[in-house]
């Protein structure tokens, strides 16, 4: 079966048509020619019969070459003649005169010692009788044989067929369309773009680009209420915490006042990546961006903090359609992941004709494969898998990568690295 609706719409057209003109061709061509052939043909024989009674009945050769030649004209033969020339041995047809088979059998069991039989020429029937005199040549008109032009019904049928094919097809065409618009609309959006759509076509199909148009408005509708909760939320946590930092600067600095300074300062980290977890970036507009770039950035902010990180893949120019703030944000988290517990980070960027591939590697003590899973989850911490004593978060790192990977139509898989030996990040965004 064809994948695609079009092939199936057009095989669900064509096999009925097909099938109809076999029926019809069987049982109405073989069946209703065959059957007018015979008949012609028999009614051929009797005259067949006739000129050879007649002759036979003449005295003298003469006489009957002079009646055969009266009868031939009386009867449309075109040319009769004793004793002809040598000509075929055997009876001959075209392979496609289907009709010519039932002629030649038809006159084989009508007219007894009946000589070979020619039906290579499509307009004359060229056959040899037996008759006192002699062989006698006999060439008469294919029509008064078998039916004329048999194959007019089969070019009427086939052009018919074609013609009307096509034209449902175009109609067909027309229905489907919306289908393709709405399918490829729900794809974009999940992917995280929002593309013109415009329900059409039948009421059922309207009916579902009504129902999909009302979900990405609703969805649209929830992360902006969430996006606007959160920025409160966001402004109401740090102006107590603007004045917490504020009136610990006023204390004398002593080690309990760089103690609380530090918890304050942990707090304010906490809130942003919670809110950058909740937020991720929905509201950005997708663009066409060079990933090869958004992997350099990431790896020069890194470089900055005195970090190693190493960047190959050979992209060659490619531009993805993704948000790059988000994309960038998820690489920052998997570098920071592979720093915090590793000393280098390798980034491969991967571009292939369906998917974008970020694969972050590090030389740490990597995730034990039945704990892959766990780590995805908001506020997850695995610290009896990794050091804790190397600083960590709120364990939302892998999950705000994991979720702007989703919102690209991807995801992010996690694996052990073969030529570090740590942890293998996989981040892969759709195209």
């Amino acid at each position: 079966m064809p994948r695609g609706l079009y092939g199936r719409a057009a095989l669900i057209l064509i096999v009925p048509i097909i099938t109809i003109q076999l029926v019809v061709s069987v049982t109405f061509i073989q069946r209703h020619f065959e059957k007018v052939t015979r008949q012609l043909t028999v009614g051929a024989i009797a005259e067949l019969r006739l000129i050879q009674r007649e002759v036979n009945r003449e005295a003298t050769i003469e006489s009957a070459r002079m009646r055969l030649t009266e009868l031939g004209g009386a009867l449309q033969v075109k040319s009769v003649q004793f004793q002809p020339a040598a000509g075929p041995e055997e009876d001959r047809r075209e392979f496609y005169d289907l009709s010519g088979r039932v002629v030649i059998a038809t006159l084989r069991e009508g007219i007894a010692g009946l000589g070979p039989v020619d039906l290579v020429t499509d307009s004359e029937v060229n056959l040899r009788m037996p008759s006192r005199w002699g062989e006698m040549a006999l060439q008469i008109d294919r029509n008064r044989f078998s039916a004329s032009n048999p194959h007019q019904l089969l070019v009427l049928m086939i052009v018919a067929s074609v013609l009307l094919t096509v034209i449902a097809f175009l109609f067909l065409s027309n229905q489907l369309r919306p289908i393709k618009l709405l399918a490829e609309a729900a794809d974009a959006f999940g992917k995280g773009r929002v593309i013109a759509y415009r329900p059409r076509g039948a009421a059922e199909v309207r009916a579902a680009g009504n129902a999909f148009l009302d979900m990405r408005s609703r969805i649209e509708r929830q992360i902006e209420q969430r996006t606007l909760m959160l920025s409160g939320v966001s402004h109401d946590l740090r102006t107590p915490l603007t004045r917490l930092r504020l009136g610990l600067s006023m204390l004398p600095e002593d080690e309990e006042t760089r103690a609380l300074l530090g918890d304050v300062a942990d707090m304010e980290r906490l809130v942003d990546e919670f809110l950058a977890f909740a937020r991720g970036d929905a509201t950005e507009d997708s663009i066409e961006a060079d990933p090869m770039a958004i992997a350099m950035k990431v790896a020069e902010n890194a470089e900055r903090m005195g970090e190693l990180v190493i960047v190959q893949g050979a992209t060659g120019g490619v531009r993805v359609r993704l948000r790059p703030q988000a994309v960038m944000r998820a690489l920052e988290n998997l570098v920071g992941n592979a720093l915090r517990y590793g000393s280098q980070a390798v980034v491969t960027v991967l571009v292939t004709d369906r998917t974008l591939r970020f694969v972050v590697e590090d030389d740490g003590p990597g995730i034990p494969p039945s704990q892959r899973d766990d780590a995805l989850a908001p506020f997850a911490r695995l610290d009896e898998a990794r050091d804790p004593n190397r600083g960590g978060g709120a364990g939302l790192g892998l999950s705000i990568a994991s979720d702007i990977a989703r919102s690209h139509g991807g995801t992010l898989r996690l694996g052990s690295s073969e030529a570090l030996g740590g942890l293998r990040a996989e981040l892969v965004i759709a195209r």
